[in-house]
């Protein structure tokens, strides 16, 4: 039932018996998040500097170090619902209501120390350590109270270490109430009732014998509208109720002493900072301030729970995640973030002077001259320039001069280097800066080749200002081929670039100029054109011989021709069949049939003999693009097959 991390020994061991292991992987080794289902419980115990989160769907408790990540679990902890730590931070106090137990526990191992039973059908639900014991809310709706453990009393005396019955008489808490301790007032309990029925609260002194009320509220929702979290506020005689309503105590009654801007709950640190939930922030204000000395952007899931460092240096809080609840160290949280702008003109002149404006601003005041440090990153410095640091201006406004001798995307960054009580912070604008246009030149655009011939493509470009370097590509058309980088280098010193393509299908070429800092990028597009291979064997003739000037393959009348066809080949590819009969001095068409051809680019073809003698025909093979199946060579005819048929 117990997880834990690998013990110094072990990790040394295995340090040492695989260094050259341990340093090859040491750039991918991170620490794995604590994570809950159910919330139940987050405390901090400032002694160890460890974050102790239960978790009530698994019976889990995990402990994390002060950065979040995980270092030890410990499971069995039947419905955990709240955690507590003894004022030495040596012991861990769990409400196990599953089990109808405070659990304590070892702080430093985890390992339990002791199970006490409370004897209750409900609860314990919350838990909080004052006055030398763990106090703990129990009971159902109407019969909230207060119960206590002592962890002075020895077990083998006999005498039970748990009391229950310990609400003061006069106060009445109708459910199983939140509770909390101020440290800086050792033995204040403040007592909040949660559920349907009022709004009660009290203070009570738990450091003597007996619990005594010092305030009570019999709830009628006058002065809050329900209770969802309750904080003793330092240093002032205050409770805190859901992060926002300030309420007084004093000759045991409460009153209203002002308020936060809305909230739904908080923890306060031991030098009075709130760290206020608000939907998905985390706010952090002062005492008795509306405005928020910082605010951290948490999850739009929202936080669960959290929870001060007691030496107030972090704060830990459990924001909802795809995976459940994931525990966060939210850092510095004394300094305020500064708000700045930068807001640069979208285009400028290359040479010319432009203008970059904005605003630097905090909820906390900053000092007098604050200087903005000023970085440009353009083509030329792609790592950034420092330019002079301009000085912000007493209601927080800036501006920056500069002539940008580069074109092209130019960014202008400001920068706060933070101070005592503020962090730093920068902000950025981009402008696109003009740039010349070059000339580019692609040659024999719409030229039509025989298939396979060896084309020469030449790019001309014109005046740059550093770079001298082209690009040529080319993309056969066909899905199936793919854009190819043919040729890359300088143009020679009359601006010219050369590439061969072999031409086995129409062929866009490109000519690529990336740009330099003063001209701008450019391309051009050549496309070229293929025509198929095709050609034709005629079988089945029983001699050539020439009719006139044209040679005649001779058939017998009564013979079927077959035509033989070959064409490069493609996928899905199919050859046009022409076939013409003479007549009267001219040629008329017969027919136009298409065929498919074969894997190997063949189509075989027989010709029905005419039965009678004295009949001239001719045919042709024919890739038309785009209607033979594909459109990846130019319409190609093949050559015209002359036949004669006779007795």
């Amino acid at each position: 039932m117990r997880t834990r991390s690998i013990s110094t020994a072990t990790a040394l061991a295995v340090l040492f018996s695989s260094a050259v292991l341990s340093v090859a992987a040491a750039g991918s080794a991170s620490a794995a998040s604590a994570v809950v289902t159910s919330p139940g419980g987050i405390v901090a115990d400032g002694a160890l500097k460890r974050v102790f989160v239960g978790d009530s769907s698994t019976g889990k408790i995990l402990a994390a170090d002060y950065s979040g990540a995980l270092v030890d679990s410990v499971s069995g902890i039947s419905g955990v619902s709240d955690l507590a730590v003894s004022d030495d931070g040596a012991t861990l106090y769990a409400a196990a209501g599953g089990s109808h137990e405070i659990v304590a526990l070892d702080a430093a191992t985890l390992d339990i120390k002791a199970r006490y039973a409370v004897a209750t059908d409900t609860g314990p639900r919350h838990v909080a350590f004052a006055g030398g014991k763990a106090w703990f809310s129990y009971g159902d709706q109407w019969s909230g109270n207060l119960g206590s453990v002592d962890p002075a009393v020895d077990p083998v005396s006999g005498t039970d270490a748990v009391a229950l019955g310990q609400l003061p008489a006069g106060a009445m808490i109708h459910d199983p109430a939140l509770l909390d301790t101020d440290p800086s007032v050792p033995g204040l309990l403040a007592v909040g009732e949660t559920g349907l029925s009022t709004d009660s609260m009290a203070v009570v002194d738990v450091s003597g014998t007996t619990a005594q009320l010092l305030a009570h509220y019999s709830g009628d929702y006058t002065l809050n509208s329900g209770i969802g979290d309750i904080d003793l506020v330092p240093g002032a005689p205050q409770v805190l109720i859901n992060g926002a309503q300030r309420d007084a105590y004093a000759d045991g009654k409460f009153s209203a002493a002002g308020a936060y801007p809305s909230g739904q709950k908080a923890d306060i640190a031991a030098n009075g900072l709130v760290a206020q939930v608000t939907g998905a922030k985390v706010a952090v204000y002062r005492p008795d301030t509306t405005q928020p000395l910082r605010t951290y952007a948490t999850s739009t899931s929202g936080t669960a729970d959290l929870t001060w460092a007691p030496d107030s240096s972090r704060i830990f809080a459990l924001v909802g995640t795809s995976g459940g609840y994931t525990l966060k160290a939210l850092t510095d949280p004394t300094l305020n973030v500064p708000t700045l702008t930068a807001n640069a003109p979208s285009t400028a002149t290359r040479g010319k002077q432009l203008t970059v404006t904005g605003k630097l601003s905090a909820t906390v005041p900053l000092p007098s001259g604050v200087k903005l440090q000023v970085t440009r990153t353009d083509l030329e410095s792609p790592s950034g320039k420092a330019l002079p640091a301009v000085t912000v201006r007493a209601d927080g406004s800036y501006t920056v001069t500069d002539t940008p001798s580069v074109g092209g995307t130019v960014t202008y960054k400001v920068a706060y280097a933070g101070d005592a009580a503020h962090t730093a912070v920068s902000a950025s604008d981009k402008v696109a800066v003009s740039r010349a246009k070059p000339t580019l030149t692609l040659d024999k655009n719409g030229k039509v080749y025989n298939y396979g011939t060896d084309v020469a493509f030449t790019a001309h470009l014109g005046s740059t200002y550093k770079n001298r370097s082209v690009e040529i590509w080319a993309n056969p058309f066909g899905s199936d081929k793919p854009n190819k980088l043919v040729k890359t280098g300088k143009v020679n010193s009359s601006g010219n670039i050369g590439a061969w393509v072999d031409m086995t299908r129409d062929t866009e070429i490109t000519a690529v100029f990336k740009g330099d800092a003063r001209y701008a990028p450019r391309t051009v597009k050549s496309t070229a054109y293929a025509r198929v291979k095709v050609s034709t064997a005629v079988s089945k003739h029983y001699k050539t011989a020439k009719i006139g000037s044209t040679s005649y393959y001779w058939f017998h009348k009564s013979t079927d021709p077959l035509l033989t066809t070959t064409m490069t080949c493609y996928k899905g590819r199919h050859q046009r069949f022409d076939l013409q009969v003479y007549s009267g001095g001219k040629w008329y068409s017969a027919d136009s049939e298409y065929f498919t051809l074969g894997t190997s680019g063949k189509s075989a073809v027989y010709l029905e003999a005419p039965g009678r003698s004295g009949i001239k025909a001719r045919m042709r093979s024919v890739y038309v693009n785009g209607s033979s199946g594909d459109n990846v060579n130019t319409t190609t005819y093949g050559s015209w097959k002359y036949l004669y048929f006779s007795n």
